[in-house]
């Protein structure tokens, strides 16, 4: 029997993965954040499955309950929001699995950021404008930022920001990056994008942190920064320009 550790995506049912929603079909456990996921996604849960949230547990009653699931004989879904590869502490749990001599694996999920994205209806590359895009959290009551990670040094490429886990310190956040984007850069934040709790605000680094404290925002978001937010591209992408030698290159 085997771990599935299963992006579930921003948090609509109809945003997972065929293979999240049949490994979470075929589960006799399913453990899930409750914080950050619409319970319209466990709808694809055996109505038999065992299904835990796993908001009040630590890593280690987290282990516990996959390790004694994989013992009864059965396969485990561990849904992690938006995909696995970002901020969802994969590589503490397998290690413990691995440990424990559990096997795991990994399928991915729609990432928060792209969501955001979709619902914005942005594209956060821009030619000429920004090519590059930056997914970082900050630092308040969580594990340090590597020294080589400071906010000032993202943010001084000028590329575009996806500030995840930071909702709390947005106008701390805003008036230390106003010094490389300028007050007047375009600014979204997407409260539990694609859920029907979604809260969508747009402004600048000058004004976002009034709105999102108007709003009430305390978690579950994610603020995205930067000139693609706004901008037309001044040219044509070159991979769909006309004069492209499109033999083979």
């Amino acid at each position: 029997m085997t771990v599935h550790f299963v992006g579930a995506g921003p948090g609509a049912a109809d945003l997972l993965t065929l293979r999240a929603a049949r490994l979470i079909s075929e589960a006799g456990t399913v453990l899930y954040a409750g914080t950050y996921l619409d319970h319209e996604v466990l709808s694809h849960a055996s109505p038999d499955a065992r299904l835990i949230d796993t908001q009040h547990l630590d890593l280690d009653q987290i282990t516990a309950h996959l390790v004694e699931a994989h013992e009864r004989g059965e396969d485990v879904v561990r849904l992690c929001s938006g995909d696995p590869s970002v901020y969802s502490a994969l590589t503490e749990q397998k290690a413990r699995l691995n440990t424990a001599g559990v096997p795991w694996d990994v399928s991915p999920g729609v990432p928060a950021y792209a969501a955001a994205a979709a619902i914005l209806g942005a594209e956060l590359t821009i030619p000429e404008v920004a090519q590059s895009v930056v997914l970082t959290r900050t630092q308040a009551r969580s594990t340090a930022m590597p020294d080589t990670e400071s906010l000032a040094q993202f943010a001084a490429s000028r590329a575009t920001l996806v500030l995840h886990l930071a909702i709390r310190r947005t106008r701390e956040l805003a008036a230390e990056l106003v010094e490389h984007y300028g007050d007047d850069c375009p600014v979204a934040v997407v409260y539990r994008a694609s859920q029907p709790e979604e809260v969508v605000l747009t402004g600048t680094l000058s004004d976002i942190a009034d709105q999102v404290e108007q709003a009430g925002l305390t978690q579950a978001a994610v603020i995205v920064v930067g000139a693609a937010l706004s901008a037309e591209a001044p040219r044509g992408s070159h991979l769909y320009d006309p004069a492209r030698d499109r033999a083979g290159r």
